[in-house]
């Protein structure tokens, strides 16, 4: 077994209101609470991160999957969507939506019947999607255009 260690560090100033910075070997960002939650809104927030996460393992094992099936891709593009639901003042976040754009030139219908399963099964091998799933729903919206 191989093990592989990810590490990142954060300090804050403030209360619930405060705001911090969060950094590590790629990253660097101002952190609060988004406005949307009733925070500052200042930087990034947990929400953004999560969503960030998802969707960057996302469209890497989607790419990766499309290079081994030898597909010749001319764009590659997710827009990720994150729900947070509240209800008597809990907050859940309860759904991720992967909604991402395949553009090929000169398929076939069989071949984008293939992108969106291609598409379909990168969300559920992606190691982010595992470690979420039972815990925030999981969806994905494909669209293939073909050129």
């Amino acid at each position: 077994m191989t093990e592989h260690r990810f590490s990142m560090k954060a300090s804050w100033q403030g209360g619930r209101l405060g705001t911090g910075e969060l950094t590590g070997k790629g990253l660097s960002a101002q952190i609060s609470i988004p406005a949307e939650l009733d925070g500052p809104g200042a930087g990034t927030n947990p929400e953004e991160l999560l969503i960030g996460a998802a969707l960057n393992c996302y469209i890497i094992t989607l790419a990766a999957i499309l290079e081994k099936r030898e597909v010749k891709v001319e764009s590659l593009t997710v827009q990720s969507e994150g729900i947070v639901t509240v209800e008597g003042g809990n907050q859940t976040f309860s759904k991720i939506i992967h909604r991402p754009t395949i553009v090929v030139s000169g398929a076939g219908e069989d071949m984008v019947e293939k992108l969106t399963q291609f598409a379909h099964r990168a969300e559920q091998v992606c190691m982010i999607s595992k470690a979420l799933r039972g815990n925030v729903a999981l969806h994905v919206e494909p669209e293939i255009r073909v050129r």
